[in-house]
């Protein structure tokens, strides 16, 4: 076990007292503290960090699923060209490269995981272990929902052999999943160790059984068209069991940008040529300004005219009026893709060498560019609304769908207030859901107001993979596909990222049983639960 003490976090580690987001509050020197007297404790913030970083950024969900699921586009052509991935299905030049991410990310977040659990094993700590397991199961789910089967049962043990893990298939990483975290949530106890470090919930053990049992019910909603039977047993135990009971309980992680752990999507944002090619999608702009959502002015703004305009950071013109989401698929090239041909094109702004072809089109606002701004991991409104959508399925849980459907739109509401910059009032939430109420003419109906408003809320919580997940499983919103030449998808919308090329050489056995079970490796590959 020594061994794999004078590998921890070296220039890694980072600590906070509750959840004031100072990450950096640490005297004594990790290299130098022996098994004996380190805190596992302290590698916690890391494991917060590193699960906030894969999910957001250039890590992969900008990159690919924001426009794949079309609640962002761009036309890709000019500056950013790396976005031609994401908006066309087209290979950049680092596709490649962009593959992977998740993967090695998710891995190695994973892997300091279990050596936070190995640490807490030998000192006792038995919270820290079932907080890790928590991590582990939210980390890799999320790997497996972005390819499909992985290793699992035999992963992250190198260090007793296995550096070849089997891959388990997604059905059996699943149920091993929800039973490990079944039995870690089970395992936390009021009488055992403190958690400390804690940038998440301040050491509060009921807020982790909460949200350990609203991971649960995420899951298991995954679950139903798969599983159903599996689904009603881990949504009836997540409910049973606790999960988020107001916007308090959410897992929103705070960033520390003097510190060095800023937000990732943030970052990526504020880059000159994302700032001007980045925008909303005319289907997400649309469906905002369909009900005068009020978040519509809180996330989205025109930039003023002219290119330089464009190009700044500056802030815009927030009206909802004069908001227009651009459609997916367009680009700069003069051709018959040229956004200049687009049925509904507003034109350029600006004039002479200050033109801007796609100044009038809807970007996000300073919130999504601001470094310290949180990353939303999982709120009170999903799992609100996905109590809604198990209730319109006729899954047993307490509630009515209409009656969940409401708490979720307000909690989506008031929780954009979260990234510090406008908010909406309590009032303003509920009367904005009282006069939206939930279609029950159907449980078609109702299906698709709720996962319309899933895929909206968590797109502009810059959740990009989780709106990406639920269109997988619900078919909501109904997208049209973007066709555009050269494209490595067939003309569809990616249904998962193909396995890292250096799986195919680093575990080429376990590669190709995963392959052969999945029926392929492809971007239109089905997953398992993808029905």
């Amino acid at each position: 076990m020594k061994k794999i003490y004078s590998i921890l976090l070296s220039g890694l580690l980072l600590t906070a007292a509750g959840c004031d987001g100072d990450f950096s509050d640490i005297n004594t020197n990790p290299n130098s503290a022996g098994s004996n007297v380190f805190d596992p404790n302290l590698i916690l913030p890391t494991v917060s960090y590193n699960y906030g970083n894969m999910m957001t950024g250039y890590t992969g969900a900008i990159l690919f699923q924001s426009m794949w699921v079309q609640v962002m586009a761009s036309t890709s052509t000019g500056g950013a060209n790396y976005y031609s991935n994401a908006d066309k299905y087209v290979a950049s030049g680092s596709t490649n490269s962009y593959i992977q991410n998740v993967w090695n990310n998710g891995y190695a977040s994973a892997s300091r995981v279990y050596q936070m659990q190995k640490l807490a094993e030998e000192k006792g700590f038995n919270n820290l272990q079932a907080v890790g397991t928590i991590w582990k199961v939210l980390t890799l789910s999320f790997v497996s929902d972005i390819y499909g089967d992985i290793p699992y049962s035999e992963a992250l043990q190198a260090e007793d052999g296995i550096t070849t893990p089997a891959y388990d298939s997604q059905s059996a990483a699943y149920t091993a999943m929800l039973s490990d975290l079944d039995n870690a949530i089970s395992s936390i106890s009021d009488s055992g160790d403190p958690i400390r470090n804690d940038v998440l919930y301040g050491g509060d053990l009921a807020k982790w059984k909460k949200l350990g049992y609203s991971i649960m019910l995420r899951m298991a909603m995954r679950l139903v068209d798969a599983d159903p039977s599996t689904a009603q047993t881990y949504v009836t135990k997540a409910v049973s069991g606790g999960v988020f009971t107001s916007p308090a309980d959410e897992a929103v992680l705070v960033s520390d940008q003097n510190n060095g752990y800023s937000n990732s999507s943030a970052n990526a944002l504020n880059v000159t040529d994302d700032v001007y090619e980045v925008r909303w999608s005319d289907n997400l702009i649309d469906f905002l300004k369909s009900t005068n959502d009020p978040r519509l002015p809180i996330v989205a703004e025109v930039p003023a005219a002219g290119l330089a305009a464009n190009r700044s950071a500056a802030a815009g013109n927030s009206d909802p009026a004069v908001q227009i989401g651009l459609p997916n698929g367009y680009d700069l090239r003069g051709g018959s893709t040229d956004v200049s041909n687009e049925p509904n094109y507003p034109g350029p702004t600006g004039s002479g060498d200050d033109v801007a072809p796609i100044g009038a089109y809807s970007r996000p606002t300073a919130i999504y560019r601001d470094r310290n701004a949180p990353v939303f991991i999982l709120t009170y409104a999903e799992i609100q609304l996905l109590l809604a959508d198990a209730a319109a399925r006729g899954i047993n849980v307490p509630g009515s769908a209409s009656s969940y459907y409401a708490a979720g739109v307000e909690a989506a509401l008031t929780s954009i207030g979260k990234f510090g910059g406008g908010s909406v009032s309590a009032g303003d939430a509920a009367a904005y859901a009282a006069a939206n109420p939930l279609d029950t003419s159907s449980s078609s109906a109702s299906l698709k107001m709720i996962n319309e408003q899933i895929w909206a809320t968590t797109g502009l919580f810059a959740n990009f993979v989780e709106s990406w997940n639920n269109w997988k499983r619900s078919g909501y919103p109904e997208l049209t596909p973007v066709n555009y030449t050269g494209n490595f998808s067939g003309g569809q919308i990616p249904t998962r990222q193909v396995y890292p090329a250096s799986e195919s050489t680093t575990n080429p056995e376990g590669l190709a049983n995963a392959i052969s079970n999945m029926g392929g490796d492809t971007w239109t590959t089905k997953m398992w639960w993808d029905k």
